[in-house]
């Protein structure tokens, strides 16, 4: 099946773009975008994937305010992967690595967006996330992050936004190759096991002259999957600064599998150039990202499932009424302290398994 990428030279292998390396039915490629104007006031997160060997594309947006969270989510077959859209949510890339535009068209959710993002600094490539067990591959993947503003102008029923880029910031990323997608597999050997174990930290911070990233999924014996600790700078002509090995000591009003609240995350970097750091961060509107948006809590919606030629669907949520709803990976935009630095960005925490450091046995 041809397509209008095959007019570019972006081939891998010898097959059409339509066509990935592997036949792996978790194969994914993924965009991730969240939005908010550095205060409690709101927290918006927008979502848009392609599974090539599921044949399935599909998106969400996220709007978190007050006792409400609203979801759009859209899935579609794939039919041209050059085709960034699906339903009501659109994305353009207007110049790589740097501009985009996200559009949410009138739905039933009474939501309309129309948003450009500029990256702050040049994407940073993350380390490869790589989990094998049993035999199996079960994660893979690569993924850039950018810290960034936005522009233009966001309605939410009969609340009206106007998003300019001196208020309204942001993080994003771009990640590719195999999670966990779909309709559930049968588990066999691995019954009983997530995929990924332990805790998992993701902070991307701006302040003035640079970025901040910190990752982290530790295991509960304290092994590491993954981990990173970076100083990017907006300069270009800086090179990124590596900040050692990350040591936390974060704080919880309850910590316990899939249902966290964070009180505040404290991360050390002993070995930064220039001396020790220790960084801060205080949340300001606990989220559940993965309440309604697809990524596995709900059984008849998952990323990658295949629900139809087209399927448009809204929910609108009460944090308080729903309360058996929020559960999962949880994301707040948040203030961050540095030094004599203030900064502002995202704190995202997950708890997938036995974690006595912090969790509730």
């Amino acid at each position: 099946m041809l397509s209008s990428m095959d007019d570019y030279p972006l081939h891998q292998i010898s097959d059409v773009m339509r066509n990935t390396a592997t036949s792996d039915r978790n194969f994914y490629d993924r965009y991730y975008f969240n939005m908010h104007c550095c205060s409690e006031e709101l927290f918006v997160v927008f979502g848009l994937g392609q599974y090539p060997t599921l044949g399935v594309q599909d998106g969400f947006f996220l709007a978190s305010y007050g006792d409400n969270h609203q979801v759009v989510r859209a899935s579609k077959v794939i039919k041209d992967r050059a085709d960034i859209d699906v339903g009501p949510l659109r994305i353009e890339v207007i110049e790589g690595l740097q501009k985009l535009r996200l559009t949410v068209e009138p739905n039933n959710q009474n939501i309309e967006m129309d948003v450009i993002w500029e990256g702050e600094h040049y994407p940073f490539l993350e380390p490869r996330h790589y989990i094998r067990k049993e035999g199996r591959v079960l994660f893979d993947t690569m993924r850039f992050a950018q810290l960034g503003r936005w522009s233009g102008s966001l309605r939410l029923g009969d609340k009206h936004y106007e998003v300019t880029p001196d208020k309204w910031i942001g993080s994003r990323d771009r990640s590719w190759g195999i999670r966990p997608v779909g309709e559930a597999e049968p588990a066999g050997i691995h019954q009983g096991t997530p995929s990924m174990e332990g805790m998992w930290n993701y902070f991307p911070i701006l302040f003035d002259d640079f970025a901040l990233l910190y990752i982290l999924n530790e295991n509960n014996d304290g092994s590491r999957s993954n981990e990173e600790a970076m100083r990017i700078w907006k300069d270009p002509n800086r090179e990124p600064e590596w900040l050692g090995r990350p040591e936390h000591d974060h704080t919880f009003i309850d910590a316990a599998p899939f249902k966290a609240t964070i009180k505040e995350g404290l991360v050390r970097f002993s070995d930064a150039p220039g001396g020790p750091l220790e960084l801060r961060g205080t949340p300001m509107l606990q989220t559940y990202i993965t309440a309604g948006t697809g990524y596995g809590m709900e059984q008849d919606w998952r990323h990658g499932m295949y629900q139809g030629d087209l399927v448009v669907q809204g929910l609108h949520w009460s944090k308080e009424r729903d309360q058996d709803k929020m559960y999962g990976l949880v994301e707040t935009p948040a203030r961050f302290e540095l030094g004599d630095q203030v900064g502002y960005g995202m704190m995202e925490f997950g708890f997938w398994s036995k974690f006595d450091r912090y969790m509730k046995t």
